[in-house]
């Protein structure tokens, strides 16, 4: 059943049908707050309150971009204003995850764990002083599975223009990264 189908269902009631649609968008919704609020239980309950929030508007969804557009705009909202309350948690940093070292943790050094951490925290300070308009797009698209035309829709924003500010906003983690001894230009 197509998720059209879905929401025409929930519309006359059907809790079994919302109940579906939350289960084929949990992960995603569930990333692009994390994306915003870089902390597991803060974006469940973002998250939540998100599902709450569509099946109480379901009445508004107007189908001019899929279901799926149209809560991940709701979650990240959502996750907007509860980052706003909870800024001093929040601790995102950039390009998603730092990759695992392919050596298990066991073995690696610890002085190649301390480099680890500390290019992390260089990470995460360096991405929070981002501006909001590069920081954000750069965060949603890290967060997962969303296209650019989706994430564009979300924060309201041309797709080429939600393009060049992720590309510029990883232009500028690069360029200090390096000025902090982290790779090269």
């Amino acid at each position: 059943m197509s998720d059209a189908e879905l929401v025409a269902r929930a519309r006359q009631g059907d809790h079994a049908a919302f109940g579906e649609l939350v289960e084929r968008h949990r992960a995603a919704v569930y990333r692009a707050a994390h994306a915003a609020l870089g902390s597991a239980s803060e974006a469940e309950d973002a998250a939540q309150e998100a599902f709450l929030a569509a099946y109480q508007k379901m009445g508004t969804y107007r189908a001019e971009a899929s279901f799926k557009t149209w809560l991940l705009s709701i979650a990240w909202h959502r996750a907007l204003s509860r980052r706003r309350s909870l800024v001093s948690r929040w601790r995102r940093f950039a390009s998603g995850e730092l990759p695992e070292p392919a050596v298990s943790r066991e073995t690696r050094t610890q002085e190649g764990a301390l480099i680890d951490a500390e290019m992390a925290h260089h990470v995460e300070r360096l991405v929070r002083a981002l501006p909001a308009r590069l920081r954000d797009p750069l965060l949603l698209c890290a967060a997962g599975e969303q296209t650019y035309g989706e994430i564009a829709v979300v924060l309201g924003i041309p797709e080429g223009t939600l393009k060049w500010r992720v590309a510029e906003a990883r232009r500028q983690l690069k360029q200090r990264l390096v000025r902090l001894g982290y790779g090269h230009e």
